[in-house]
């Protein structure tokens, strides 16, 4: 029985090989609109890239271990639903109100730990605290033009 069990479970993964699902592979971020409307300093600029960019604009830099189901729908779950939430990549489609509003949240989940994911941290590395106390007070900074 326990034979039958473990053959079912190695078919169910080998199958879900063929099932990666739609990636988020644009030809590039596309954050020129956000990075020219916000303008954040080279190091500011440097943790968006490393910490933000992949979940929450249109192109995603995966990791090889991507490749593999089930973690890849696990990774393209939470990139679509981090783009749900922000994406720079539409930066310029939002008005000067909900742009201040993502500013804000950014202000908020960054303070808060809540971003980046502690799954995202654990596989990319963690934000240090001078780092976090940085994105805070440009995402402040920021906040005031709106």
């Amino acid at each position: 029985m326990v034979k039958k069990i473990f053959l079912g479970i190695v078919i169910v993964l080998v199958v879900m090989q063929f099932f990666g699902g739609r990636k988020n592979e644009a030809v590039t971020h596309e954050v020129s609109a956000f990075i020219n409307e916000t303008k954040p300093n080279q190091e500011i600029q440097a943790i968006l890239t490393s910490q933000c960019f992949d979940c929450h604009s249109n192109k995603t830099t995966y990791p090889w271990y991507a490749k593999i189901a089930p973690v890849s729908f696990w990774i393209n779950h939470h990139v679509e639903e981090g783009k749900e939430h922000l994406n720079f990549s539409a930066w310029d489609t939002y008005d000067a109100k909900k742009k201040k509003h993502k500013l804000h949240e950014v202000e908020e989940e960054v303070e808060e730990g809540k971003m980046p994911l502690n799954s995202y941290e654990n596989m990319h590395g963690e934000l240090s605290k001078s780092e976090r106390e940085l994105l805070v007070a440009w995402a402040k900074e920021a906040m005031s033009k709106y």
